[in-house]
C-alpha cells in the first residue's frame, strides 16, 4: 500500500471532523472493497478514517413502518437479527446470502450501499424497498441515490448514518450468483407495498434499476404467470467473462419470477 495515516474515529463529530481535516481522506467501514484496492495501489489517500468505534453508526431499530438500520452493521447481523426477520424476511435472507461467514462479519450495510457495486446485493433490497439513506446531512430516496456504476448521489465527505426500510405486505430476493464471489450475476428484488409494485435487478447491469414493465404487470396481478411475454432489453446489461448480456436478460427474467414465487409463500 502507499503510504497513508490511520485515524480511529470514536464520534460521528470526531469522524466528521478529521475527514475534514485530511488533505485527501476517506471513511473506512468495513474495508471489503477498500482493502483490496488500497493493496493494489489503486488508490492512494491521505489518510484511513475507521468508522468501526462510531456506536451512532450501529443499532437496529424496529418501528411500526419501517426497519432503520444503522451504516455499520454488518451484514451477518442483519441476516441474524430478529427485528430484521420478523419485519422483512426477504432482507434477512439476502444479508445472510453475501459473501462467505468473515465477509458477512466485516462487511457493512453503509459500505456496500456506499460503493454500489454493480454486482452487490443490498443495492437490489434497497431500491426494491424504496428505502430512504438517511447521511450526516440530508434524506436521499432510493430511486434518486443510484447514479451509475459505483456512483451515488453521494457528495465528497458525505456520510451515510442509516438506512430506513419500509416493511412490505410481501417481498423476496433470489439471485443467480457467481459461485466463488456469490456476488449477483443477475439477482431481483421483488417487493408489494400496498397497491404498488418494486422490482429491483442487481448484478445485470452497470447499476442496480428498477423494471417498471415487470411492476406494472405485478400489480395489476400478483402472480409469477403475470411476467410471461415480458421481455428483458439485453442492450444496456453487462456482458463479461462470467455471463453475456443475452444470458443476464435471460436470467433476470428466471429470478423474477422464481422470486414473485418466493414472496407469495
Amino acid at each position: 500500500m502507499f503510504r497513508f495515516d490511520y485515524h480511529r474515529a470514536t464520534s460521528l463529530e470526531d469522524a466528521r471532523a478529521t475527514f475534514d481535516a485530511a488533505e485527501d481522506g476517506v471513511f473506512l467501514a468495513g474495508g471489503m472493497t477498500l482493502i483490496p484496492t488500497l493493496k493494489q495501489r489503486l488508490a492512494m489517500p491521505s489518510d484511513l478514517v475507521d468508522l468501526a468505534g462510531v456506536e451512532a453508526l450501529r443499532g437496529i431499530t424496529l418501528e411500526a413502518d419501517h426497519v432503520e438500520i444503522g451504516a455499520m452493521v454488518p451484514h451477518g447481523d442483519v441476516a441474524k437479527s430478529q427485528a430484521v426477520r420478523d419485519a422483512i424476511p426477504a432482507l434477512a435472507i439476502l444479508a445472510g446470502d453475501i459473501g462467505d461467514p468473515m465477509v458477512r462479519a466485516r462487511g457493512t450495510l453503509g459500505g456496500s450501499v456506499a460503493n454500489n457495486d454493480p454486482a452487490a446485493d443490498y443495492p437490489g433490497a434497497v431500491l426494491g424497498l424504496g428505502a430512504t439513506i438517511q447521511t450526516d446531512r440530508r434524506e436521499i430516496l432510493a430511486d434518486d441515490f443510484f447514479t451509475a456504476m459505483f456512483e451515488t448521489a453521494l457528495e465528497d465527505g458525505e456520510l451515510i448514518t442509516s438506512i430506513r426500510f419500509p416493511r412490505p405486505e410481501r417481498a423476496a430476493y433470489v439471485k443467480f450468483h457467481n459461485p466463488a464471489s456469490r456476488y449477483a450475476i443477475a439477482g431481483v428484488f421483488v417487493a408489494q407495498l400496498g397497491e404498488k409494485v418494486r422490482v429491483a435487478v442487481t448484478g445485470a447491469g452497470p447499476t442496480v434499476f428498477r423494471h417498471r414493465e415487470m411492476e406494472q404487470a405485478l400489480e395489476r396481478r400478483f402472480a409469477p404467470d403475470a411476467l410471461e411475454g415480458i421481455a428483458v432489453d439485453a442492450g444496456p446489461l453487462n456482458s463479461d467473462m462470467h455471463a453475456s448480456a443475452d444470458f443476464r436478460a435471460h436470467l433476470v427474467k428466471v429470478m423474477a419470477v422464481r422470486a414473485v414465487v418466493q414472496a407469495l409463500k
